[in-house]
């Protein structure tokens, strides 16, 4: 079964041809990195602009590599939400028009999802539950899975997604955009306890694996201003007290992840830990993660960097299912830039009260 893969949430432009769900034939990614980086960020103007220009182009590239027409494909899987209005609407009228024109069924995918789904290509099925990290400039949950497409979750940002805080403070110090990358290269020549930034604590017992990085954005501020650090164009050499700041801030980030990471591990007993998203390219946060597995006993499922940042391979995979089970979307299908996954009933321990989380 072939399944064509549309991503367009936010500043890649993405088309992958999967096969059979876990096959990657084809994975074309138009990056536009260089357009938003004279900006410090994602304007989302320019973003639709350009998908509106690419997203042809990227779609055809992907069928000629996996040399088939769409009168091969079996069927389409879009990304319907969360993500940039604009975006995610060239993607979606883009895929629409292609299932009309070549008759063939749509499903509209959670972007979420696809990043649970960015292990398929590398590891077996994962044995349920399984806990998933997805960590991304615009999302930092933890999702317990109690089996396929069963989702619960248990941990969410309460302010700043994690690849957001990096970003902010990337710009801070004039490490320009995207933050992530650069602040890892970096880290990795500082002293990651040279400065002890402090953890936000959660003390609502119902929500203590959350996260919180306002505090830590602002206490890096704080840092930056009373040592008089001055932001440096060279993002090569760099001053040692630019390099410990980068290794301290992003090993405080990295302990925050894991710490909420181990508590819920420790609670819920899973059968394998999931890493996704596009912070999951952060070298020091995998090593935790699977530092974390081994001490668990468990298998660490963290895909290679080119399936955790945003692709269109992911949203083939978790459109896959749907479409084998005969779903498709009807023609009014839109975006949706809060689109939840589904809800789960669960039971918790403390009131034995059936509850309906909100993804």
């Amino acid at each position: 079964m072939l399944t064509l893969g549309i991503e367009s949430s936010c500043d890649e432009t993405a088309a992958a041809v999967i096969a059979d769900g876990t096959h990657v034939v084809s994975n074309v990614i138009h990056s536009q990195i260089d357009t938003h980086r004279r900006y410090g960020g994602v304007v989302p103007e320019l973003a639709s602009r350009e998908h509106l220009e690419k997203i042809e182009s990227v779609v055809a590239t992907a069928l000629q590599q996996a040399n088939v027409t769409a009168f091969d494909l079996d069927g389409i899987a879009v990304t319907q939400g969360p993500g940039l209005v604009g975006s995610l609407l060239v993607g979606i009228n883009f895929a629409k028009a292609m299932a009309f024109a070549a008759r063939k069924p749509i499903v509209g995918v959670n972007h979420i999802e696809g990043h649970v789904y960015s292990v398929a290509f590398e590891f077996p099925a994962p044995e349920y539950p399984a806990l998933a990290l997805i960590v991304s400039g615009g999302h930092t949950n933890i999702f317990l899975i109690h089996e396929p497409e069963r989702y619960e979750l248990i941990g969410r940002t309460r302010d700043d997604a994690a690849g957001e805080a990096f970003d902010k403070v990337a710009k801070l110090i004039g490490l320009g955009y995207p933050g992530g990358p650069v602040i890892d290269r970096l880290a990795q020549r500082g002293n990651p306890r040279a400065i002890i930034f402090p953890l936000a604590e959660i003390k609502d017992p119902e929500h203590k694996l959350d996260f919180s990085f306002s505090g830590l954005k602002t206490a890096v501020l704080r840092y930056v201003r009373e040592n008089a650090i001055e932001p440096v164009s060279d993002a090569v050499n760099q001053p040692e007290q630019i390099l410990d700041l980068c290794a301290s801030f992003q090993n405080a980030v990295v302990r925050a992840l894991v710490r909420s990471l181990r508590k819920a591990a420790v609670e819920r007993r899973p059968r394998t830990l999931i890493l996704a998203g596009g912070v999951a390219c952060n070298s020091e946060l995998r090593a935790a993660v699977k530092a974390l597995a081994d001490e668990l006993k468990i298998p660490a499922y963290i895909p290679s960097p080119i399936y955790t940042t945003d692709n269109a391979a992911m949203i083939a995979a978790a459109g896959y299912p749907k479409l084998l089970r005969g779903e498709c979307a009807d023609w009014t299908m839109s975006a949706d830039v809060s689109l939840r996954l589904p809800n789960v009933n669960v039971v918790t321990p403390a009131n034995k009260k059936k509850v309906r989380y909100r993804l």
